[in-house]
């Protein structure tokens, strides 16, 4: 599997971060991963210091004026990148006239070759239920889901799963993954919003937990990732683990195809 969708649509649970390091320890194995940024708010565009115009950005492909690969960055940290901009919020305006928007995403990846060779797809979703969260989804290969270990957390879990099962009806189910970011060991609200978790979701919570540590806001505010910027911290550890487990689990795989070259 290798387009990874990285969504919630509870705001603030760490999905850019997790977007963001997840890439980078990809590239750290020395595989160069593609990474679109699929939100209006542009927070990973931001963090890697792109200010693209919007002719530059995604937004450009939704309007159909350009390819997803002539909008590649190619960045020296090896990581390939999509950038997004404000304008992007347009699209979900579009809705009603451009239906079709929710599938080219899709077909884009297939018809320039981007996906089905084993290449690592990163998509940083936006939190808002509309045409370019959608469009992520039907894309998905999995669905990777940030949860922050605080209770109003697990409310956001429970409506996120009823929005997947909703789009069961125009397509098979993709497989599922609830990350537990924040989480402090041993803290009782932590160790309840897991334990609850695991109850609700059973196999679909990952063993991998994103400890809350300071060394990871830290690298944001530098933008930089977390392998740069404390390479030898428990946050870089973790990030390691979680790649680890999604490759042991068959999630996805690393692959040296670079199709877009």
């Amino acid at each position: 599997m290798t387009v990874i969708v990285v969504f919630n649509q509870k705001g603030g649970v760490g999905k850019t971060t997790v977007s963001a390091n997840l890439a980078a320890a990809i590239a750290k194995n020395g595989v160069e991963p593609l990474v679109i940024d699929l939100d209006p708010q542009a927070h990973l565009t931001s963090l890697y210091g792109v200010k693209p115009k919007n002719h530059q950005s995604i937004y450009r492909f939704f309007q159909g004026a350009s390819t997803l690969s002539d909008l590649i960055i190619t960045r020296d940290d090896g990581i390939n990148f999509v950038p997004s901009h404000l304008e992007l919020g347009k699209v979900d305006a579009q809705l009603t006239r451009h239906k079709d928007h929710v599938w080219r995403l899709k077909l884009a990846l297939t018809a320039e070759m981007l996906s089905g060779y084993g290449l690592p797809i990163i998509i940083d979703c936006t939190p808002t239920l509309g045409v370019l969260s959608f469009s992520a989804m039907f894309a998905a290969d999995i669905i990777l889901a940030p949860v922050a270990a605080e209770y109003l957390a697990l409310n956001g879990a429970v409506q996120l799963a009823q929005t997947l099962k909703g789009l069961e009806k125009f397509q098979a189910r993709k497989p599922r993954r609830f990350l537990i970011n924040r989480y402090t060991p041993g803290q009782i609200t932590s160790e309840t919003v897991a334990g609850q978790l695991i109850k609700h979701f059973p196999g679909e919570v990952l063993k991998t937990r994103i400890r809350e540590q300071e060394a990871l806001s830290a690298a944001v505010g530098s933008g930089a990732n977390i392998f740069d910027f404390a390479p030898t911290s428990g946050a870089a550890a973790d990030f390691t683990f979680l790649l680890d487990e999604l490759i042991e689990s068959n999630l996805i795989s690393l692959s040296l195809d670079l199709p877009f070259e």
